[in-house]
């Protein structure tokens, strides 16, 4: 295997949280997959999934690369674009669910994704911390509001949320069932898909492009969530830092993580 390159994350930048909590996300690179899975160059990729087809010794040391980072290994859920939210001390290796929420310092709770939303929480004392992968299925049917009412009913107040990196909303095109799934629900949702044409198989059709950053907006601020920051990247569109299957099809996987920190 090439040797990897250093490790480089985004960091969350909310403020007023405790100094307990710690979150960071991967971005493409710092690992050792190689080819679709590699960095921009075919190389040093960072890929964390382990069903997407990479070499598994490779996804292995990469997972292994993240984990000298934290305080025990991470645990990944098996995601399935639904709204069940599991307790990270309970977590298991093939476990299906979409969220991840504890009050155990050392336990990390972590998503994949690579072009859906992940979407990191944490209370004002770093008493509870969660993290959430939304697709649009998963942002429709209520996986955020799920996961905030699984930390409130663990003692979570004053919940800030964190954003990272998407598909943006030039590049998140969508058709009239996606539409018509969120507007129905709430028809302020409308605000945030614009109409565009597409020609697809069928012929001209009448498509969107949909923000799903300010869909999660409104999704949170409907159960209180108001203090929300990130949503400035694409993942589709920055291929130096992302990987994103709307793009490339096969492609790696990002995580985004956050846990608190034990006491001494």
């Amino acid at each position: 295997m090439n040797p990897p390159a250093p490790i480089a994350v985004l960091q969350p930048d909310w403020q007023g949280l405790s100094s307990q909590v710690k979150a960071f996300a991967t971005l493409r690179s710092g690992g050792v997959s190689t080819g679709v899975y590699g960095g921009p160059a075919g190389l040093n990729g960072l890929n964390l999934g382990d069903h997407v087809g990479d070499d598994p010794l490779a996804v292995e040391a990469n997972r292994q690369r993240v984990n000298a980072l934290l305080p025990s290994d991470v645990i990944f859920l098996s995601q399935v674009h639904g709204t069940l939210v599991v307790d990270g001390t309970q977590l298991r290796p093939g476990v299906c669910a979409d969220a991840v929420v504890t009050s155990m310092p050392g336990v990390v709770c972590a998503v994949l994704t690579a072009d859906c939303l992940p979407v990191l929480f944490s209370d004002a004392e770093g008493r509870v911390v969660g993290a959430a992968h939304a697709g649009w299925r998963g942002l429709a049917a209520g996986i955020l509001e799920n996961t905030v009412n699984e930390m409130r009913s663990r003692g979570a107040q004053n919940i800030s949320a964190w954003m990272g990196a998407a598909i943006g909303p030039q590049k998140f095109e969508v058709g009239q069932d996606v539409y018509d799934v969120f507007t129905a629900q709430d028809g302020e949702a409308a605000r945030f898909f614009v109409k565009i044409s597409s020609n697809d198989v069928n012929g001209l059709q009448q498509k969107y492009v949909a923000d799903i950053y300010q869909l999660a907006r409104l999704a949170l601020s409907k159960v209180g969530v108001v203090n929300v920051v990130g949503g400035e990247y694409c993942t589709v569109s920055d291929a130096q830092k992302f990987y994103s299957y709307r793009r490339d099809k096969e492609t790696g996987r990002m995580a985004s993580l956050i846990w608190i920190e034990p006491t001494a």
